[in-house]
């Protein structure tokens, strides 16, 4: 099995993962938050230092790409081609409603016709092979038929699919009934994705889906950063290791950020996943989020450190 850590838009970036790489090194891939091209430019100056080679050394890493535009898309993979890279992803599954209501991401999926000529352009011309990540459909789970003619005749490297629909964003219980549909007619290696939160959700999804090798998880392993660990047979995380993890992250927002207020934006962040890491712990982690300055978040992280029960098996909320 290959385990993939899924992209997530303004955490999953370069320092996140060099982190997490180097703490807990069980994942095999890393996917990129989305690269959007416009007319203007194949990506944003942002967009470039996360993909630099020189700030994902060892790390192996799938850059993603958002777009309904097939030339934006092909100049953005000829610019990545050229750093190093021999995959793409392309998103169709980001529900959000400013990129959907713009006809990308899982948006794209209700548009088949358009889908269609663009990906008809995307793999004539590309110069490296392209993924899919993409949802059931948009409004039916039952989409998937018609998503599994569309795909068959492009020689799609892989096939990420996250288990729900548009409209589901991310509530309620995965379809896995619309999964299997797909699970047992896909023609290109497919990678099953939704709700991994622990050991026991894993072999679910295992035991109904035989044939499945590879799964992405995203926020069972941003709760949890050594779930893949655990999944193959191995230790939970420790407080000791946290803290390795949790430091090299906000010292490398340090490194690259002016001022208290941007990194602490960002470790806050962290935290709407972490606090499940802490059992009983809601006062100390409050005044972690209501720090005003590094000194003073650093005490409060290492007050709740010291004292706390700290939760090996992390379970879904």
């Amino acid at each position: 099995m290959k385990f993939y850590f899924a992209p997530m838009e303004g955490i999953t970036g370069y320092v996140f993962r060099n982190a997490h790489h180097a703490c807990f090194p069980s994942v095999d891939r890393y996917y990129t938050p989305f690269i959007s091209p416009n007319q203007n430019r194949p990506m944003s100056p942002k967009e470039k230092r996360d993909v630099l080679p020189e700030n994902n050394r060892n790390i192996p890493l799938i850059p993603q790409i958002l777009t309904n535009n097939a030339a934006q898309f092909l100049q953005a993979t000829k610019v990545l081609s050229d750093m190093g890279y021999e995959e793409v992803n392309l998103n169709l599954g980001c529900p959000s409603a400013t990129v959907v209501t713009k006809g990308k991401g899982a948006g794209f999926l209700g548009e088949k016709e358009k889908l269609r000529a663009f990906l008809d352009e995307v793999y004539e011309q590309t110069p490296i092979p392209v993924s899919l990540k993409t949802r059931l459909g948009m409004r039916d789970p039952m989409e998937i038929v018609e998503l599994l003619e569309l795909f068959h005749p492009y020689p799609v490297k892989e096939w990420i699919l996250h288990a729900r629909i548009r409209e589901d964003y991310y509530k309620y219980e995965p379809r896995l009934d619309a999964f299997e549909v797909a699970a047992k007619k896909s023609p290109f290696p497919l990678c099953y994705n939704g709700d991994i939160f622990s050991v026991a959700d894993y072999e679910r999804i295992c035991q109904r889906f035989p044939r499945i090798q590879s799964v992405m998880l995203g926020r069972g392993l941003m709760a949890n950063p050594a779930l893949v660990r655990q999944i193959q047979g191995g230790s939970p995380c420790t407080k000791e290791e946290f803290l390795s993890f949790h430091n090299r992250i906000c010292h490398g927002y340090e490194e690259i950020m002016s001022g208290d207020r941007n990194v602490l934006f960002k470790m806050k962040e962290l935290w709407a996943y972490w606090e499940n890491l802490f059992t009983g712990e809601e006062k100390r982690i409050k005044k972690i989020r209501k720090a005003n300055s590094l000194a003073e978040y650093d005490a409060a992280v290492s007050i709740l450190l010291e004292q706390a029960d700290f939760a090996s098996d992390i379970k879904k909320s």
